[in-house]
């Protein structure tokens, strides 16, 4: 069992900057795949980003790309998102999750149900 918990949410204006972390309880974190995903009211959840094992690999949706990294500590148990040029519409809240399967490229990554683990969230709003 991996339990995973968010932090860093807030709120911040339009064009600033939120760091968000999640801390993983297990002593195999280097074996998941990390990903970020989100939530905006009456819309469903969708993928951000995600990293592989070593932290060598990322995979960013369109709307991340050039904006949010990912980036994650294997030492630390820990995966961060930094994300930048924020936006109204990235207002949501914001998820961590582990996948203890392969790592494959491309949008495949970013399908929800090969992820185990989940954390609780952690909200993120962005005021034009």
């Amino acid at each position: 069992q991996v339990q995973l918990v968010e932090s860093g949410g807030g709120l911040v204006q339009a064009g600033g900057s939120l760091r968000l972390s999640c801390a993983a309880s297990t002593r195999t974190f280097g074996l998941y795949i990390m990903g970020w995903f989100r939530q905006a009211p009456g819309k469903e959840r969708e993928f951000v980003a995600a990293i592989n094992n070593s932290g060598r690999s990322q995979y960013y949706a369109d709307s991340a790309k050039g904006r949010f990294t990912i980036s994650r500590d294997n030492a630390k148990n820990t995966v961060v998102l930094q994300m930048n040029s924020l936006k109204p519409e990235d207002t949501a809240v914001y998820y961590c999750a582990a996948d203890g399967g392969p790592w494959t490229t491309g949008q495949a990554v970013g399908i929800m149900s090969r992820y185990d683990y989940w954390g609780q969230g952690t909200q993120v709003t962005v005021s034009s």
